[in-house]
């Protein structure tokens, strides 16, 4: 897939640490050339990253970034021959590196200028049904046997696979969706997830460059949103079943088989394994893990990993049957203060 967005650059070293405000280290090379931005896992040497959260120092420690954002008290940190840009704000300054590699990455291209609702350089298997009022914009692909409902908008380079159902008024962009998938009316697929490099000075729109991946068999219901990743993929595992208003955050991994029922919320980068059941208005803190076969009760919330097959309840979410006995204590408690109370005087 040709990506959904378009990258400038690349740039020598002194002109990124100029256009995000960072120093360089003693003994950098300004003129080495920096031709993308990952995250520390993925980068190789012609790469910037970031290091914002000593949560993850372990991967700064074997990262192949050609430099790292890095406040000047971590920049012992930086492995060689990685170049350390001396910034404050690392995240800040991360954010100011997306708008130079993708300037145009704040106003996504959806529905091209062609002035038709099927744009012409859209591929379209034999087979598909488009209905009245539906939109498929440029490069996008559809693949036999799927229809797309009144109302529906498949955007610029979108795929949609064999066999799948878009609902009224479903809204799919930097998507890539599997066969045999059924997404309901009003669902959002796709658009930018919520980061922000929150300052004193006002709130710097970070640029999400990732995309969502849907692989087969899954089901989304009605007016649920899956934001795309910031610089990964947000990806949601075959078989997944997802009610209705269900919001997914940016870089969440879910695995194959899970069930995820009414008002959840899935906090950005979280991971769930496979065959994990999350009960309704049950949430997800952002970069945990819950392990496969895991269960959340409804209502529950986790701001920790939780391991595969735990059953879980509670604020903050903890073992089930612990939860329910404190809640049990908690009953007797209040029935024994009931009968020492003396009656109230008429």
């Amino acid at each position: 897939h040709p990506g959904f967005f378009d990258r400038a650059g690349p740039f020598p070293l002194a002109d990124v640490a100029r256009a995000v405000g960072a120093d360089l280290a003693a003994g950098a090379d300004p003129a080495l050339a920096i031709s993308d931005v990952r995250p520390l896992a993925d980068a190789g040497a012609s790469h910037v990253s970031f290091l914002d959260n000593r949560k993850y120092a372990a991967q700064l420690a074997t990262t192949q970034a050609g430099a790292c954002l890095i406040q000047p008290m971590a920049a012992a940190l930086v492995p060689a021959p990685t170049v350390a840009l001396l910034t404050k704000a690392p995240y800040r300054g991360f954010a100011l590196a997306l708008h130079l590699f993708y300037p145009k990455a704040s106003w996504p291209r959806v529905a091209g200028d062609s002035g038709v609702p099927v744009d012409p350089t859209a591929e379209i298997e034999p087979g598909v049904v488009i209905e009245p009022g539906a939109v498929v914009g440029p490069g996008a692909s559809i693949g036999r046997g799927s229809r797309i409902s009144a109302g529906a908008v498949v955007g610029y380079r979108v795929a949609i696979g064999r066999d799948s159902f878009i609902g009224p008024q479903a809204t799919i962009v930097h998507a890539l969706v599997g066969d045999r998938v059924i997404i309901h009316s009003g669902v959002r697929i796709g658009q930018d997830g919520f980061g922000f490099a929150m300052g004193r000075d006002g709130h710097l729109k970070v640029p999400q460059i990732g995309r969502v991946i849907i692989q087969d068999d899954v089901e989304i219901g009605a007016n649920s949103c899956i934001d795309r990743g910031a610089l990964k993929d947000t990806i949601i595992g075959e078989g997944t079943k997802i009610d209705n208003l269900v919001q997914i955050g940016h870089n969440v991994i879910i695995g194959r088989h899970c069930v995820i029922v009414a008002q959840c919320g899935l906090s950005g980068s979280s991971e769930l394994g496979d065959f994990v059941v999350m009960g309704g208005q049950a949430g997800l803190v952002g970069h945990i893990k819950v392990g496969a076969g895991a269960q959340i009760a409804g209502g529950s919330h986790a701001k920790d990993d939780v391991p595969a097959g735990a059953r879980m309840g509670g604020t903050p979410a903890k073992p089930f049957k612990q939860w329910a006995r404190e809640i049990a204590a908690v009953e007797r408690l209040a029935k024994r203060q009931g009968r020492n109370e003396e009656p109230e005087q008429a």
